[in-house]
């Protein structure tokens, strides 16, 4: 990823912060001798430096992906930033946005207690807290059958790349001025990078 020094983004629990808050990613590796990506919420696991997921098992992508150095991309707030925001008119239009690269080696998981306590993870983190839903509850056969569905695994994370271009190249002045306009706004990511921005002042 081209990350000028500006937005170079390498405070390891910030970019950790990230990749929780923004977990549904897309998984790019070669298949068929191309490239190919699929879009499906990963888990950090911070002490095993790892990602871990599954693929829905129709998904050929599986298949051929063993072993294989691949990327992942998750992708917090952006938003467009216009140039009538700024003081002069002599400027041009620029986008926002944080983006995080891991890059790592995947391996398929055949191992059932890992695959289930990776399922397990995932709802736990997305299932609201009070909710009734827990799959301890769920008749084991059951799980075990819908298992054969998906192909679990892990991603050992080799390498991190994020970036977080926030106006940060742009006088403190011209920073503020965009930081009203976004936060005048009932756009959520406008929001989430006016705020972004604020913590970078």
């Amino acid at each position: 990823m081209y990350i000028p020094k500006h937005f170079k983004l390498d405070d390891e629990e910030v970019i950790y912060d990230f990749i929780e808050k923004y977990g549904f990613a897309t998984l790019f590796s070669k298949h068929n001798g191309e490239p190919y990506a699929t879009h499906l919420p990963l888990i950090l696991n911070k002490s095993d430096h790892a990602l871990y997921g599954h693929f829905a098992r129709p998904n050929e992508q599986w298949k051929d992906v063993g072993n294989q150095q691949v990327l992942v991309v998750f992708q917090g707030p952006h938003c467009y930033i216009s140039p009538s925001w700024y003081e002069t008119m002599k400027a041009v239009p620029t986008w926002n946005y944080v983006s995080i690269h891991l890059y790592g080696v995947m391996e398929i998981i055949e191992d059932k207690n890992v695959i289930y306590d990776s399922l397990n993870d995932l709802i736990n983190k997305y299932e609201n807290p009070d909710s009734p839903y827990h799959l301890d509850d769920v008749e084991p056969s059951f799980i075990e059958g819908m298992s054969k569905g998906i192909v679990a695994f892990r991603i050992k994370i080799t390498k991190i790349e994020a970036k977080a271009k926030l106006s940060q190249n742009h006088p403190v002045e011209r920073q503020e001025l965009i930081i009203r306009n976004l936060e005048n706004t009932s756009n959520q990511d406008n929001i989430e990078v006016a705020t972004l921005m604020r913590k970078n002042l």
